[in-house]
């Protein structure tokens, strides 16, 4: 017997397919310098940077302009204080007796004014002055830590944050349930089973029908979540209605892709032997098809449902609700310790539900 090598028995490249490979390779290295240069990648100028993400993280020093300023703004404070209470009797006043000269309200409310800067309580204004002097100074000094901790702002952001996990939930179980029923129109396998038969009709209907539901899936994945919220704000007006359909629409085109792709690639020897006993097309998707990818189905529904308790974040920032509407709002008045305290109850919200969702996950894959 003829001894045969290894370099026999593997199949050698043609030319042609070498020729391919490398001309692939060459474009492949071409894309990512020039997009490398075009984007700016440079990590030494991160490190060269890092002073400046300390700064914005832990705050700087204070310097001694900064505490001259906040001083200043701060013994402005007590008058500003007393002219709005007195400004405010002088309307409510003059409104009583039906009066509606502006120049004499401000008149009169400066008068007020005047009078009770000259009798206000010297301790009470150095309070007012020193709790003011500290606010503004923290200001300056910026940073993110350390978080803010008093009691009223947390609950202010934990109710912000179960608002932002109910926009989440409804959003994905809206998906959800809409996407199981729209995957089996847009995979090939599911649709012969709905529509049988071989003659050139069926074939057509079959096709416009799948072409049709995947290019809706494209559209609905095709716009972000934050697009999604835009629009529904502008329609529906602000809240969480919106952010849950933005979330809902986002999902129920990337679940069904998902979904449909896996329902094409399942084992068609269990729908044969189901369809040989007599049963229906629902019998038949329901004992044969479903039970295959429910494991998949589970597994991407809990995965989308975390990456929708972020996304849920953001969508406050154009007023579709939950936590993102308070991290917008104290970004603009930058107080970042507030931020930082909700980023990270957000971060201990999305661990935790990572956690459960492993839980739940183990019990179908």
């Amino acid at each position: 017997m003829t001894d045969v090598t290894l370099n026999q028995l593997t199949p050698r490249k043609s030319l042609g397919q070498k020729a391919l490979l490398g001309t692939l390779s060459i474009l492949f290295v071409a894309v990512l310098s020039i997009t490398y240069i075009w984007c700016g990648i440079d990590p030494i100028k991160l490190y060269e940077k890092r002073q400046n993400a300390a700064e914005y993280l832990f705050g700087h020093d204070v310097t001694a302009s900064d505490k001259d300023a906040a001083m200043a703004q701060a013994k402005r404070l007590p008058a500003i204080i007393v002219r709005q209470e007195a400004m405010t009797e002088v309307r409510n006043r003059m409104k009583a007796s039906g009066s509606t000269d502006f120049t004499e309200m401000a008149r009169q409310g400066d008068e007020l004014a005047k009078q009770r800067i000259a009798t206000l309580d010297p301790v009470t204004q150095q309070a007012i002055v020193e709790e003011e002097y500290a606010r503004v100074l923290d200001e300056k000094r910026g940073g993110f830590f350390p978080p803010e901790m008093r009691t009223g702002p947390l609950l202010e952001y934990t109710k912000a944050l179960v608002e932002t996990l109910a926009i989440a939930i409804w959003g994905t179980l809206i998906a959800f349930v809409v996407s199981i029923p729209a995957s089996m129109f847009a995979a090939r396998n599911t649709l012969k089973i709905i529509i049988p038969g071989s003659s050139p009709v069926r074939k057509k209907l079959r096709h416009t029908i799948q072409f049709s539901m995947r290019r809706l899936l494209d559209f609905c994945r095709g716009f972000n979540e934050f697009v999604m919220a835009l629009i529904f704000v502008a329609v529906i007006g602000l809240g969480p209605y919106a952010g849950v359909l933005a979330l809902a629409i986002h999902s129920f085109g990337i679940l069904s892709k998902v979904f449909s792709e896996g329902i094409e690639a399942i084992e068609p020897g269990q729908v044969e032997a189901v369809e040989a006993s007599g049963s229906s097309s629902i019998q038949t998707i329901a004992f044969s098809v479903l039970p295959q990818i429910m494991p998949l189905i589970a597994s991407y529904s809990l995965l989308r449902f975390e990456t929708n308790v972020r996304s849920a974040t953001i969508l406050g920032f154009v007023g579709a609700g939950g936590l993102g509407f308070l991290i917008f709002d104290k970004l603009n008045g930058y107080l970042y310790r507030e931020v930082c305290t909700m980023m990270i109850m957000v971060i201990l919200m999305v661990t935790v539900i990572d956690y459960l969702c492993g839980k739940i996950r183990r019990k179908f894959v």
